[in-house]
């Protein structure tokens, strides 16, 4: 079947009275995990005839779950970070936990795994990116550069990382809209990247910060990275501002496109190039939901649907033919195929 952002079609809803704030899914498998804001890691069988969530057991979360991950050998690892500064390291198979670590001092808002399964990476409100051994759990090393206030000295906050295709390098982000390059062997600084238009400063009704760059996402060829966030907001005490991707050629640093949407607004929450690099998928959302596929090449809008909900992660079937999309209340399964009979 061909995979096009136009065919996309919403096919099933499941409720539930948690956010789903991440969700990743078991490889060749049709099992997905979810961290939730009852401080749970849930399990779901898309393919069973009445499909449930599934807590899993064991040592637990003390708050909202907000990063997961499948990784180690053949995706053998499953790996949780919360609003505790812990990771906890579960058996997808047993569905229980095996190791807790106390990772960071902070809130964790992003747990990713390298392209070969072998190392995890945390991100974390000390500024902090960690690399950890996916099989063992032995911490490998700390990436620190990120400013730890804010350019109006308040706190900042590290929000999302992501691993070249090849491993070889990692990209983190954060609040003032600062993009941190990595190489991964060595923890040296490769390069740098800002897209200050995602910080929003209001200095006279609240004196606080919004926005930041929220997610991050390398092309497959890893030659560019896209970032995602939001643009200038004038009522701060609401998502109330453009949605906004900007993709960069990072290594020269040159800012290939700025897209901003007025239509559907908010926070762009993740991002993720097709295998072929034509398109690439922003979703997220104010106190509704978008999902939006842009041209690469032009960084015009391909195709846009609404969702029934703030959409806070979403996770590919191994062909990417379905999409899952996790957020308020909702796990939404769409389809990027034509139906037969159409």
């Amino acid at each position: 079947m061909t995979v096009d952002p136009k065919n996309l079609k919403k096919i099933a809803e499941r409720g539930t009275q948690d956010i789903a704030f991440c969700i990743t899914r078991q490889p060749n498998s049709s099992t997905l995990f979810v961290g939730n804001s009852s401080f749970q890691v849930v399990a779901l069988q898309t393919d069973a005839e009445k499909p449930e969530f599934q807590p899993l057991t064991g040592e637990s979360h003390q708050s909202y779950v907000t990063g997961i991950t499948v990784g180690g050998d053949s995706g053998n690892v499953l790996v949780s970070g919360a609003y505790d500064g812990r990771l906890i390291w579960w058996d997808p198979q047993e569905r229980k936990s095996i190791r807790d670590v106390e990772a960071h001092p902070s809130w964790i808002r992003g747990v990713i795994a390298s392209p070969d399964g072998k190392l995890i990476a945390s991100v974390a409100d000390d500024m902090v990116c960690r690399l950890w051994d996916a099989n063992s759990g032995e911490a490998i090393r700390s990436l620190e550069k990120h400013a730890r206030e804010t350019p109006h000295h308040y706190p900042s906050m590290l929000y999302a990382a992501a691993f070249s295709p090849n491993g070889q390098f990692l990209a983190t982000a954060d609040r003032i809209g600062h993009v941190i390059v990595w190489e991964v062997a060595t923890g040296e600084v490769a390069a740098e990247l800002d897209a200050p238009v995602m910080y929003t400063w209001d200095p006279r009704q609240r004196r606080h910060s919004i926005g930041g760059i929220r997610s991050v996402a390398f092309s497959p060829d890893g030659k560019r990275i896209a970032v995602g966030g939001i643009g200038k907001i004038g009522n701060i005490d609401h998502l109330g501002g453009p949605s906004r991707v900007e993709i960069f050629q990072w290594e020269s640093g040159k800012r290939l496109h700025e897209i901003e949407d007025d239509k559907l607004k908010g926070l762009v929450e993740r991002l993720h190039f097709s295998d072929s690099s034509n398109w690439l998928l922003a979703a997220g959302g104010d106190h509704g939901g978008f999902l939006s596929f842009y041209d690469t090449e032009t960084g015009k809008l391909i195709h846009q649907e609404k969702a029934p909900m703030h959409v806070h992660d979403f996770v590919f079937d191994d062909q990417g033919e379905k999409l899952y999309t996790a957020g308020h209340n909702k796990l939404v399964e769409w389809s990027l195929t034509e139906s037969p009979d159409e």
